[in-house]
């Protein structure tokens, strides 16, 4: 991989971020961002733990999803308070995955305020992401293409970019938004996975309260240093191009996949995975020549 650092700014005005980064899809991170929030000094596990300790959260870890399951099934569950108790006492792979503020603790919604960046956030779907300090998660891409602000609390967090452009070389598996389940992204294998020499991306660190432009279909890969959780606030798509995109991945990509997965099972997530090494050696080759 060819990793370059992003632009990194304490602070811009809507029209520098909206010529500079939003337009050309570029993304940006702005330290300490959350800092400006009267209510920043609640963004964090204890406030988090008290507010919504006995609610019970859907747990995922690394591991790939079952063949035999849905690829959006939890591996168990567990008290929020008992969630936050294990990941801060001890190395955990558990993460919680899309806990929508609006329904599950609307009280935050009262904490932070939306920044004058000139895009126009989905208000329906602030989202809580949560991680233990050996949590990962596969580089995908969101299936419905928002562009979204990253918001980081608590530990450390790493983050690999690539645009779109890169795809043919991060083996993507066909039908689905997401890599190959056994190319590990920070001990890259490049005798099993050559082409990953040539995609060119970012590596981003954040921080506790830093902010992350990342533009709509953009790969990303995101790995807790630290226990730690943050924040997605996204914007959908508004373009007629990449709003019938979306439509597409959400409504027909993305259901033929789930069907073909109940149907045939491990026959067609090992056929995907296969599919995908073959195109991104293609794509190697094709760099070589």
């Amino acid at each position: 991989m060819i990793l370059s650092n992003v632009d990194v700014v304490t602070d811009i005005s809507k029209e520098d971020f909206q010529e500079k980064y939003f337009k050309k899809k570029k993304p940006l991170l702005i330290k300490n961002f959350a800092s400006r929030w009267d209510a920043f000094d609640q963004w964090n596990f204890d406030f988090i733990r008290k507010k919504a300790g006995d609610q019970e959260v859907p747990l995922y870890d690394n591991k790939p999803a079952d063949a035999s399951k849905s690829s959006d099934a939890p591996v168990t569950h567990m008290k929020m308070k008992d969630y936050i108790d294990t990941i801060r006492n001890s190395p955990s792979d558990l993460r919680i995955f899309f806990y929508i503020i609006t329904d599950r603790l609307p009280e935050l919604l009262k904490n932070f305020t939306y920044p004058d960046l000139g895009m126009k956030f989905f208000k329906r779907l602030p989202t809580l992401f949560f991680g233990g300090s050996d949590a990962h998660v596969l580089m995908h891409y969101d299936v419905d293409l928002g562009d979204f602000l990253h918001i980081h609390f608590e530990g450390k967090k790493r983050i690999l970019l690539f645009d779109q452009e890169q795809s043919a070389f991060l083996y993507k598996v066909p039908l689905s938004v997401h890599t190959v389940y056994d190319l590990d992204f920070e001990n890259p294998d490049y005798e099993k996975f050559p082409a990953l020499k040539h995609a060119r991306g970012y590596e981003i660190f954040m921080e506790h309260g830093d902010a992350l432009f990342i533009p709509g279909a953009f790969w990303h890969f995101n790995r807790y240093l630290e226990p730690g959780f943050s924040m997605s606030l996204r914007a959908l798509p508004n373009k007629p191009k990449i709003f019938a995109s979306m439509l597409y991945h959400v409504f027909i990509m993305r259901y033929t996949d789930k069907l073909m997965r109940k149907i045939f099972k491990a026959k067609w997530v090992n056929y995907k995975q296969q599919w995908a090494y073959e195109k991104s050696s293609k794509a190697d080759l094709r760099v070589k020549q």
